[in-house]
């Protein structure tokens, strides 16, 4: 399921293939259709679908962040977002549902501690899918 997520995660077709992650799940555990899965995901330490896009788009930021710059760059002024990825300017929603676009605007969303960590790929990786698991994320919203 998570082969080639940061291509088709985004995509129409993912909401099908996370009822299908539920059903599996419920299958498994001898849940009944209607019971939710909340839960089971975190006894299970597994990640739902939206939570394993958000998971390899945050490691495309890090293991790619000589790609990526910050909005000091960007003006020397002392603000709060000095030193969030800076987000380029686009006109198309095609555009913002795209690998580069959605990585930054989640990374800049992540905790201060999390994104202090990023510059160490497996204490940030280890980080992450430890929140990942402890949260529960349905979408990208």
């Amino acid at each position: 399921m998570s082969y080639g997520i940061k291509s088709w995660g985004n995509s129409s077709h993912s909401s099908v293939i996370f009822k299908m992650q539920k059903r599996l799940i419920r299958i498994k555990m001898g849940y009944g259709y209607r019971e939710s899965c909340r839960e089971l995901f975190k006894e299970l330490k597994i990640l739902k679908l939206s939570s394993q896009y958000i998971f390899s788009l945050l490691l495309f930021i890090v293991n790619n962040r000589n790609h990526f710059v910050s909005n000091s760059v960007y003006h020397n002024n002392n603000t709060r977002q000095r030193n969030y990825l800076h987000l380029p300017q686009v006109s198309l929603a095609m555009y913002q549902k795209e690998v580069y676009y959605s990585g930054i605007k989640i990374f800049n969303c992540l905790l201060k501690a999390i994104k202090d960590i990023s510059s160490k790929p497996k204490k940030f990786k280890i980080a992450v899918k430890h929140y990942l698991l402890t949260h529960s994320f349905y979408n990208l919203d």
